[in-house]
């Protein structure tokens, strides 16, 4: 749930957070840092201000901001996150890895009676919460050591999402007056994520419960029970269907009307099945309820049939590749096969440059793909899937290399 964009770093192929960037930019943010002092200084003093028109106590402030200092280390990482790019098979060879399946299990069963309660209580299934603490925080072992109020001072400071981080570090200051933690032990990722499976403070107010007891919610001790529970409270709340799938693995007939690969086009199981679309034996398509198609790389690789639950783990992290991940591996926690189609593993992933590139190709084109942020969201998709269609490409809004060259 950490707002950092997810991915695969060379430290550990079981940690998929951000990285650190190249010691010269770390030289340079420390050069940064001497001349953010005063105003830094100045910014918590009128934030204080700001917090306690918010019902935060000035105890409770002073406390969190005793020794707080500007840390440009968390800027570093903000600044450089949107540089890693992986491809959808790259990032699921890491996320749903041999021993991330392997350290799954063992952790279903160390915690089984503890997850079995959970999941009764919560109507979720344990290995849907054991996939997202594993791909969160590598089943506890990278929860993050940062000091969250500094990171969120930090990030709220530097305004480049300002206000989104100043209303985290309010929630964290709320998180602290109710007593769930203290300062000391407020740690987490540096973008202000916390405890076993990643909570943000706003969402650990809405969210979090007291599972064990205790009289705190708390996710940040070595004991996962909170964050566990918390996890499953959450994906409850947004509408997870127990012994549901998240999805299901798809073949295509050759003929198929590839407009039809949108989010939006939610059909009845059986219409799907009458469109010829059969699961991986070969057998027709079945079940009650709606689903929409996704192809995470187009015509040329593996195709989903995506459900319900898809989008109660998408309010988690709405990233398609942590979607399917956490799916995929809650799917190997039960025994299920490996995804069997084969990826394009010749194509490459985009740089942000080269999806700028494409998106200013496609405006100047006549097609809107909103802003050109080298975000491919769902009008850049929508734009490409127009642009094949007009070119006699079969239209499954797939961004390649290959792409590109052919606006260009």
């Amino acid at each position: 749930m950490d707002p950092a964009t997810q991915k695969v770093t060379s430290r550990s192929a079981e940690f998929i957070r951000p990285a650190n960037r190249p010691d010269s930019i770390g030289r340079s943010s420390m050069a940064l840092s001497t001349t953010t002092d005063k105003p830094f200084a100045n910014w918590i003093k009128s934030f204080k201000r700001r917090a306690e028109r918010q019902g935060v106590r000035r105890s409770v402030l002073d406390a969190a901001f005793r020794s707080v200092t500007y840390d440009p280390d968390v800027i570093r990482r903000d600044r450089n996150q949107a540089e890693f790019t992986k491809t959808i098979w790259e990032y699921l060879d890491s996320a749903v890895s041999p021993t991330r399946i392997e350290n799954g299990l063992a952790a279903l069963g160390r915690h089984a009676r503890v997850l079995q309660a959970i999941e009764s209580r919560y109507q979720v299934d344990k290995e849907v919460v054991v996939a997202i603490w594993g791909l969160e925080s590598a089943y506890g072992e990278y929860r993050g050591n940062k000091n969250i109020i500094r990171s969120l001072a930090t990030l709220a400071f530097d305004g480049r999402r300002g206000a989104f981080f100043e209303e985290q570090l309010i929630a964290a200051l709320q998180i602290l007056q109710s007593g769930d933690t203290t300062a000391r032990q407020l740690r987490g990722s540096w973008a202000g994520a916390m405890g076993h499976t990643q909570f943000i403070p706003t969402s650990f107010l809405a969210y979090a419960v007291d599972f064990n007891g205790d009289g705190a919610r708390d996710v940040w001790s070595d004991d996962p029970t909170d964050s566990l529970a918390s996890t499953a409270a959450y994906l409850s709340r947004f509408g997870w269907q127990k012994n549901q799938p998240w999805g299901i693995e798809v073949q295509l007939p050759a003929d198929f009307d590839y407009r039809l690969v949108q989010r939006r086009e939610r059909k009845p199981i059986r219409r799907w099945a009458q469109l010829g679309i059969r699961d991986m034996e070969g057998r027709r398509v079945n079940g009650g309820g709606t689903g929409a198609l996704l192809l995470p790389a187009g015509r040329k690789g593996a195709k989903f049939l995506i459900f319900g639950n898809f989008s109660a783990i998408e309010k988690y992290n709405a990233a398609d590749a942590y979607v399917l991940a956490v799916g995929h591996l809650s799917d190997r926690l039960k025994g299920k096969p490996p995804i069997r189609a084969d990826w394009p593993r010749g194509d490459r992933a985009l740089s942000v440059d080269e999806r700028k590139e494409l998106q200013r190709r496609l405006i100047r084109k006549g097609y809107n793909v909103g802003k050109v942020d080298g975000m491919i969201g769902s009008r850049t998709r929508a734009a490409v899937t127009a642009f094949q269609e007009a070119s006699g490409i079969p239209p499954d809004g797939y961004v390649s290399i290959g792409l590109l060259e052919r606006l260009r």
